[in-house]
């Protein structure tokens, strides 16, 4: 039996997390930063979510001072903050000490909003984890001495991809393109799932306990009951990170380069040399919708 396979379980568990607190892409008209927050915070109350990890870029509060309140308002709500580095840099373009001393500056960000919160949790940007073996491991290293855990990802539908192409729409009140966004934001979300699925089937033979990437954008805000509502039709339970995490497929370092980024379920394939399904595509859609 393959490492971390298990029997399986009666539904597959799935841990959402949200990237770029305090802000992320561009906003509709009318809609200030906050909202936006105050928005997803709001839908992960209602629909009783457990509690959530938002990961924070620092460098958003020199320009934007008030955003501080957008991070305190999350760790208010009783969701906890990860580090996603200062800058959101790409590590594919740094050394790895230049890369951790990004990661380092962030945290006076998280411990003046969250100085007793459980913030060593880190987040890739770009989920580039090193364009070598060297670099990765390098990083590695230093955020496990430093008492970090990696926040992986184990599902992704490009959720981002779709923020700039509804803002857009917005300015022209195209209300069927926007319809269309709604719907190809679900129906990308669904064929991701399947396809995440299929690949943990054939690594583990089993469900891993999926961890979801997404981002705190007005979009985002928009689609998240109706996305919950979905996750649950398909079968999904939600779980924290931290249970997650835990799984012990999790525990497997692949040591390959991302080059690009890619998650780690396409780590784990690449390592193994098992093909990984077909991911949908939209992004030529996205890019001439609205225009």
């Amino acid at each position: 039996m393959r490492l971390g396979a298990q029997q399986p379980a009666s539904a597959p568990k799935l841990a959402f997390t949200f990237d770029d607190l305090p802000a992320h892409g561009p906003l509709p008209p009318g809609m200030a930063r906050p909202a936006v927050v105050a928005s997803i915070l709001k839908t992960l109350k209602a629909e009783n979510m457990p509690p959530t990890y938002g990961f924070v870029n620092g460098f958003r509060m020199v320009d934007w001072p008030y955003q501080v309140e957008i991070l305190r308002a999350w760790r208010d709500a009783g969701q906890p903050l990860g580090n996603h580095t200062w800058s959101h840099p790409e590590l594919d373009k740094l050394t790895a000490q230049q890369y951790i001393a990004n990661i380092a500056k962030n945290e006076a960000t998280l411990r003046s909003v969250d100085a007793q919160g459980d913030w060593k949790w880190f987040r890739y940007p770009f989920l580039e984890e090193g364009d070598t073996v060297a670099k990765r491991e390098a990083v590695r290293a230093w955020l496990k001495a430093h008492g970090y855990r990696v926040a992986e990802v184990s599902m992704d539908f490009q959720d981002w991809a779709w923020a700039d192409a509804y803002a857009r729409c917005a300015v022209k009140k195209d209300d069927a393109a926007i319809a269309k966004l709604h719907d190809t934001y679900l129906e990308a979300a669904s064929k991701s799932a399947v396809a995440f699925r299929t690949l943990s089937q054939k690594l583990y033979e089993r469900d891993v306990p999926y961890i979801l990437l997404m981002h705190v954008g007005a979009f985002d805000a928009r689609m998240l009951p109706e996305l919950i509502a979905q996750y649950r039709a398909e079968g999904f339970t939600f779980v924290t990170l931290e249970e997650a995490s835990a799984d012990a497929a999790y525990k497997l370092d692949p040591k390959v380069p991302t080059a690009g980024g890619s998650t780690f379920l396409e780590q784990v394939a690449t390592a193994r040399k098992v093909n990984v399904p077909e991911l949908p595509e939209y992004s030529s859609m996205l890019d001439k919708i609205c225009r």
